[in-house]
C-alpha cells in the first residue's frame, strides 16, 4: 500500500503596516497594509491549485488567508494557533534604530533580549502544527499563511540558510505518511520582486 505525500506551502503573510513602518512584530497584531491587501490579491492567481488552507490566528496571516480563500475559492480556512510568529518580546513595536538604542551592538551580534521566544520552544511548536495539517489532510497540497519567523526557523533547523524571505514568498515542503522526514523543495516566489516587501534580516 503506497503511502500518500502530502505537500505544505508555506508561505510568508502580505505586508502588515508594522512591516510598512519596519517595526518587529512578533506576536503584536497589526493588519495588512493595502499594499499587503494587493499583495495577497496577485498571489492567489499565481497559486495554482490547493486543497486546503490553514492560517496562523494573527491578523497579517489571517487577512492574506482569507483574500486568497476567497479568489480560489477553497474554504473553509482552517486556523492553528501554533503557527503563531516567534514572541519578540520587548522588541515588539520598536524599529531596528529603538532597538539599537536600548540595545546596542546587538542586532548585528544576533543577541536577544529575555522574552525572545529562542528556537528550542519555537521549532516544535511549529513542528506540531505542521504534522497536524498533514494528520487532518494526508496527501493533500496545503498552503499554510504563516510568518517569516516560522519559515526561517524551520529552514534552518533543516540545513537551509536562504536568507531574506519577503512578503508572500516562502518554501515547498513535502512529507509521506504521518511522520516521515521533511523534505525542502524549491522556494516560492508568488510577486514580482517590485512588489515583493520586507525579508529584514530579524524577519518576523
Amino acid at each position: 500500500m503506497s503511502v500518500p505525500t502530502t505537500t505544505l506551502l508555506l508561505v510568508r503573510h502580505g505586508q502588515s503596516t508594522w512591516n510598512a513602518d519596519g517595526r518587529w512584530q512578533g506576536q503584536a497584531d497589526p493588519p495588512l497594509s493595502e499594499l499587503g491587501i494587493h499583495q495577497a490579491q496577485t498571489a492567489a492567481t499565481r497559486l495554482g491549485t490547493v486543497d486546503a488552507i490553514v492560517t496562523s490566528p494573527q491578523e497579517r496571516a489571517a487577512m492574506t488567508a482569507a483574500i486568497i480563500s476567497e479568489a480560489l475559492g477553497v474554504g473553509p480556512i482552517f486556523t492553528i494557533d501554533d503557527l503563531r510568529e516567534r514572541s519578540a518580546g520587548p522588541w515588539s513595536g520598536l524599529t531596528k534604530a529603538d532597538i539599537e538604542v536600548e540595545w546596542p551592538g546587538w542586532l548585528d551580534a544576533g543577541k536577544r533580549p529575555d522574552g525572545f521566544e529562542p528556537d528550542d520552544v519555537l521549532g516544535p511548536r511549529v513542528d506540531a502544527a505542521l504534522r497536524m495539517c498533514v494528520a487532518e489532510q494526508p496527501g493533500a497540497t496545503i498552503l499554510v499563511l504563516c510568518h517569516g519567523g516560522v519559515i526561517h526557523n524551520f529552514e534552518t533547523a533543516h540545513g537551509l540558510q536562504d536568507g531574506r524571505i519577503p512578503n508572500l514568498s516562502g518554501r515547498i515542503v513535502t512529507t509521506s505518511g504521518l511522520d516521515g522526514p521533511w523534505q525542502l523543495g524549491e522556494q516560492l516566489q508568488l510577486l514580482d520582486e517590485g512588489m515583493a516587501t520586507g525579508g529584514e534580516r530579524h524577519r518576523i
